[in-house]
């Protein structure tokens, strides 16, 4: 019996009935020879880990763009600081901890640069739309690794498709992650903006810091014990009404006060000026994006709008400002 095997039936024997077993996958769309230490959803998680796609988002804006200090997150650090509430949240459940991660990890591999504002734009501009969550599934099935993608399992692609607020994961731990984004990214949200005196903790709403808690750790506490006191030997994922009701209108507070209209934030729209030019440069320039973008038009038949939009949502904030300067600004002698 391989290293792989032994761990499956230890998964058997330990996880919860709800969990996801790895030896039960429904597999890859391109079936490969099981490793032999491995399970499927360890693979998945380090090919996640290994690709490009997310070494980029540590120069991706989280909310504040280019912020003047090195202790703002950005869209690695959410990652990482997600991916580890989920896994907290699945050991205590008895579920599957590879699957979770992987899940985690990858579900942002599609933003774009410049955060929710270069999403917005891409939206607006590219002929079939956008949305980060159906670029991060993109990414894996077909951008990385030249245009072959990562092949991961269906689970792990269901969960990252899926995190968004209205997505329905088919997995219990697709379900644990959507809840660990959105409180990672409140709590730490906040202790950003509190960090760049945007907001104080007596500015947070009473009636959702009665409920819980009126310091980051306090929050963090209180929701990741209300996921697992609430659906522990469950067929489901869920909080305590009056701690998601609390932690919702905390998430409509940080749309009214931080993620629009606050100081950082106007530079969204010169972000946004810059990312529809590089849009549009690149429909009338194709040949002047790499090899294998214009590949997946000649070779792979996909719409030119598309592919331009998979470049521009690639870059990093770095390298779109790099490359406008260089595309637009006069270089002086």
């Amino acid at each position: 019996m391989s290293i792989r095997e032994e761990m499956e039936a230890r998964e058997a024997q330990i996880l919860s009935p709800y969990a996801a077993l790895s030896r039960n996958s429904l597999g890859r769309d391109v079936e490969e020879e099981p490793c032999d230490i491995r399970t499927v959803y360890q693979r998945d998680r380090d090919r996640i880990i290994h690709c490009k796609a997310f070494r980029r988002l540590k120069h991706k804006t989280q909310v504040f763009l280019a912020p003047a200090g090195d202790h703002y997150r950005t869209r690695l650090t959410h990652t990482v600081e997600g991916s580890q509430i989920a896994r907290t949240i699945a050991r205590a459940l008895r579920l599957n901890e590879d699957l979770t991660e992987a899940i985690a990890l990858g579900h942002d591999l599609g933003h774009t640069p410049f955060g929710h504002a270069g999403e917005a734009i891409l939206d607006e501009i590219c002929e079939e739309g956008f949305s980060h969550y159906q670029q991060s599934v993109r990414v894996v099935e077909l951008l990385e690794k030249d245009g072959r993608g990562l092949n991961l399992t269906k689970e792990v692609r269901d969960g990252i498709l899926n995190h968004r607020t209205s997505g329905h994961p088919a997995t219990m731990e697709g379900k644990v992650v959507r809840f660990s984004d959105k409180i990672a990214y409140i709590n730490h949200d906040i202790d950003d903006a509190i960090r760049a005196g945007i907001l104080t903790e007596e500015m947070l709403p009473e009636v959702y810091t009665r409920v819980l808690g009126r310091t980051v750790r306090e929050r963090l506490n209180t929701l990741i014990h209300s996921v697992i006191e609430n659906s522990l030997d469950q067929p489901d994922i869920r909080m305590d009404g009056e701690v998601e009701i609390a932690m919702q209108g905390l998430r409509r507070f940080m749309f009214e006060n931080v993620y629009t209209g606050t100081e950082p934030k106007k530079e969204d729209g010169k972000a946004q000026r810059l990312l529809q030019e590089l849009y549009f440069y690149y429909m009338d320039h194709m040949e002047e994006m790499p090899e294998e973008y214009i590949n997946l038009v000649w070779i792979r038949q996909q719409s030119l709008s598309r592919v331009v939009c998979d470049y521009v949502a690639g870059m990093t904030d770095n390298f779109a400002v790099d490359t406008f300067d260089k595309l637009f600004v006069p270089q002086f002698w």
